[in-house]
């Protein structure tokens, strides 16, 4: 099921969904540290990340599945977000050199569907980073945030997917280590919950990170086989049909 898209803005504008932002950002930059001059594409609910590229990306997009909705991003510009269709996006073959997928696995109804395409548009030579919640953390039993909803994920779960759909897996990480909570004291320790999480206590995250590669010895993966379409004739009425009769007749 997805999450409302103004849901989503809601929650990263409060302190909570600031840190959270800040967290996996962190991480995300750890994994892409150098974007320049790449097309790079969100998909799911990616503004509060795709912020950190647009400096140096080519061109960064935005599109927000229509289940979920669309917002306008950024503020200060023209829109680079659009309302898509999760299994059929609107971009030519082999045209993005990476795409981040952030709320959109853990919800999605058309989950292979949505790879397929990811898999099509992504360079021979790019990458993909998926951002889920974890399982195991403490985020994807609180449905009061985003990390909440949908179906979470451990690292060996997301791996399995990302295979499945013709994807090789690269790295993993893992990020967010504070507890859901709303108490400034909490939110202002988080950079330390984050070291100390990391070090310590890894399957407390509260979201997984993986960077997969497309494999590309082989076909579109899940590639819908073609149907053949029958062919509506249309019958002529009971009067035509009587009259056509009658004209036959006579010329006998």
């Amino acid at each position: 099921m997805w999450m409302d898209v103004v849901d989503l803005r809601d929650f990263y504008q409060s302190p909570l969904g600031g840190v959270a932002r800040r967290m996996i950002r962190r991480r995300i930059r750890e994994l892409w540290p150098d974007c320049k001059g790449m097309k790079i594409l969100g998909l799911g609910y990616t503004t509060p990340y795709l912020g950190l590229f647009k400096s140096d990306a080519e061109r960064t997009l935005a599109f927000m599945p229509s289940s979920q909705g669309v917002l306008h991003w950024p503020s200060e510009s023209r829109s680079l977000t659009t309302l898509v269709d999760e299994a059929e996006l609107p971009l030519e073959d082999l045209s993005v050199d990476r795409v981040l997928i952030v709320h959109a696995v853990e919800c999605s109804e058309q989950l292979r569907n949505l790879l397929r395409e990811v898999w099509r548009v992504l360079s021979g030579s790019g990458k993909v980073m998926i951002v889920v919640p974890n399982r195991s953390g403490v985020w994807a039993r609180m449905e009061r945030t985003p990390f909440g909803m949908g179906r979470p994920y451990s690292p060996r779960q997301l791996n399995t997917l990302l295979r499945d759909t013709m994807f090789t897996p690269l790295h993993g990480e893992r990020a967010l280590y504070v507890p859901p909570s709303r108490s400034r004291m909490m939110l202002g320790s988080a950079l330390a919950w984050e070291k100390v999480g990391h070090r310590l206590f890894p399957g407390f995250a509260g979201v997984c990170l993986v960077e997969a590669t497309k494999q590309i010895y082989a076909g579109n993966p899940g590639a819908p086989a073609k149907v053949k379409r029958r062919r509506m004739v249309a019958l002529p009425s009971r009067e035509s049909w009587h009259v056509h009769n009658r004209k036959n007749k006579s010329s006998l």
